[in-house]
């Protein structure tokens, strides 16, 4: 996750003493890599395990089994016939009274690899048609629960959603920018669409996770990605939150797009070893790249720090991210200055090959210990020195302006 002030907010004014989030005045924005292996958004790779074991009587569960068929068949002849799916098939999971619980693959044509996964819960009597399909409780939703699924396909994107067709085309637009700037940096080597979904509410955002709205007021996009999979597998997802999302100016949105869009093109080099500073440091610095905007427009947070006297003593540690944690805005501002204090120093290539060398080189035997050697090799001084010169290059950026 990552929380920045709006790019396109205008010249960042003079550090004054900050207020609470909640209540603090200007726009900010906040995004989130969902790395996920299953659970509320799981796109899947091709199943090596064997089916579930059967839990109900043989003929109820082929019965269940054939309803489901003609079900999915239903689907995309009818209401899903505009998404051209490549895949759409259900797996009975389980059988209660009055119930049939289900895995649902869907595939977009052209777009996935392979399908993505959600968990489905569908009204049954037993013997007859099927009733009313929904999210199983915890699972996430499928774009069509939400209401009538327009896509608009874009060179190198799709976006689904129920909204008007205006701005499903405006995050079409800001998505070809973003994955043609995005390769520009990392190559072409992934397979360079996006699919995202737009939805026409805050609680439709959360549904597509399936979590509790709460938790993300004010995070303007998610992306979910399988960790560390192979680049043409997984079947990767940008939501975006209609609500925090409009109120971005141009830039800013196209900021967003572009850093999702980041996480989409690495996700086969981020891991769980891959320090949260350094895949959301990228993302942020992918997509502030080329925007014009200074290192104090791009972190009024720590700009107010510095100016109190207060130079970070530590690289953010992945806990820092976390949703309500102290400090949160910072952490991210911290990470892209960490970023770009390679890309300035080093050169591009070199902040590109850090971030792949270190998913490459595995968990070995810490975390700390991967990162001063990937460092070493790469920037010609270890992890000691690197955060030495980030201190110093994060107070010279930011320090008060005379």
């Amino acid at each position: 996750m990552v929380r920045l002030a709006d790019p396109g907010a205008g010249p960042a004014p003079e550090p004054a003493p900050a207020a609470p989030a909640a209540r603090r005045g200007g726009l900010s924005r906040r995004a989130v890599l969902l790395l996920v292996a299953g659970g509320a958004a799981q796109l899947s790779l091709p199943r090596l395990a064997p089916p579930a074991p059967r839990s109900a009587a043989p003929a109820a569960q082929d019965r269940a089994a054939a309803l489901l068929a003609a079900h999915a068949q239903a689907l995309r002849t009818g209401v899903l016939a505009e998404l051209d799916l490549a895949e759409l098939g259900y797996r009975v999971t389980g059988l209660t009274a009055g119930e049939v619980r289900a895995e649902l693959d869907y595939r977009l044509r052209g777009f996935d690899d392979y399908p993505a996964v959600l968990q489905r819960s569908l009204a049954w009597d037993g013997t007859g048609a099927l009733g009313a399909e929904s999210a199983q409780p915890g699972g996430a939703a499928a774009p069509w629960d939400l209401g009538p699924v327009r896509p608009v396909r874009g060179a190198r994107c799709l976006v689904l959603g129920p909204g008007e067709p205006g701005d499903l085309s405006t995050v079409a637009g800001a998505a070809d920018q973003a994955v043609a700037a995005v390769s520009a940096v990392w190559g072409t080597g992934w397979p360079q669409r996006l699919v995202l979904q737009l939805p026409s509410t805050e609680e439709q955002f959360a549904r597509l996770l399936g979590v509790d709205p709460g938790g993300y007021q004010g995070i303007a996009a998610v992306t979910s990605a399988a960790a560390g999979a192979p680049v043409r597998t997984a079947a990767d997802r940008v939501m975006l939150n209609p609500e925090a999302f409009r109120q971005l100016s141009a830039v800013g949105r196209q900021v967003v797009v572009t850093h999702e869009c980041t996480h989409v093109a690495t996700r086969a080099d981020t891991h769980p070893w891959t320090p949260l500073w350094l895949s959301e440091g990228v993302a942020d610095w992918t997509g502030y790249l080329d925007t014009g905007r200074t290192a104090r427009q791009i972190a009024p947070e720590l700009t107010r720090d510095v100016a109190a006297g207060r130079i970070p003593g530590a690289l953010p540690a992945d806990a820092d991210f976390a949703a309500g944690s102290q400090g949160i805005a910072q952490a991210y501002e911290q990470a892209w200055l960490a970023c770009d204090l390679i890309a300035q120093q080093h050169g591009r290539p070199a902040l590109v090959a850090l971030y792949r060398g270190i998913g490459a080189a595995g968990p070995g035997a810490g975390r700390d210990a991967q990162l001063d050697a990937q460092l070493r090799a790469g920037l010609g001084y270890g992890l000691a020195e690197f955060t030495q010169r980030w201190q110093a290059w994060t107070e010279r950026q930011l320090a008060p302006q005379a």
